[in-house]
């Protein structure tokens, strides 16, 4: 198998040692289809390493347009790279067109997901999502604000469940002070 690859007997082999590592019985009724179950899901949850944001962004559309186009709450579920944990939130994404060509709103989400569907930290997330916009889409302008709770902070280490961290990563004109203003004020205050 090539690196790169999914290697889903790997992982079997992988969640049985782990199990037996803490000291339980993989043997035991609860555990035995337990690296059957991890196996798919991994399949599932990793599956934006296997995936490009020119696939996601290759269908566009001709509008006439430099305004902003914001979509919020985007729904984000990821798994944290450093403890193997989940984190989940939201994103907002605005942005301005260039080339007079837009995307599907949804495929905005998609490229949400493709970059959450990998192991990853929040920050890489939010920036990564931001230079696809500029560097497949063309966009003028770029804002992505982020906002997730990270369960390797609220169940295990210093246990704030109520902790959230914000990221956010700005591209081109949406540096212009009175741009961004106006983007915040649309994520923020839209409720």
């Amino acid at each position: 198998m090539s690196k790169g690859e999914y290697n889903e007997e790997g992982v079997r082999q992988a969640v049985r040692l782990f199990l037996e590592s803490i000291g339980e019985d993989p043997e035991r009724e609860g555990l035995l289809d337990t690296p059957d179950r991890i196996a798919r899901a991994g399949r599932e949850l990793f599956a934006g390493l296997h995936s490009n944001p020119d696939e996601v962004l290759a269908k566009r559309f001709a509008v006439d347009t430099e305004e902003m186009v914001l979509v919020r709450d985007i729904e984000i579920y990821s798994v944290c790279e450093h403890h193997l944990l989940p984190f989940h939130g939201v994103a907002h994404i605005g942005y301005i067109p260039g080339n007079g060509e837009v995307v599907g709103l949804s495929k905005l989400a998609r490229l949400v997901d493709m970059y959450a569907r990998r192991p990853q930290v929040q920050e890489r997330l939010t920036q990564q999502v931001a230079d696809a916009l500029v560097n497949e889409l063309h966009a003028q302008g770029v804002i992505v604000v982020t906002d997730c709770e990270h369960l390797c902070m609220s169940m295990r280490g210093i246990k704030k469940s109520q902790a959230h961290t914000l990221t956010s990563a700005v591209r081109g004109i949406m540096r212009d002070s009175s741009t961004r203003a106006e983007a915040m004020r649309l994520i923020l205050n839209a409720r």
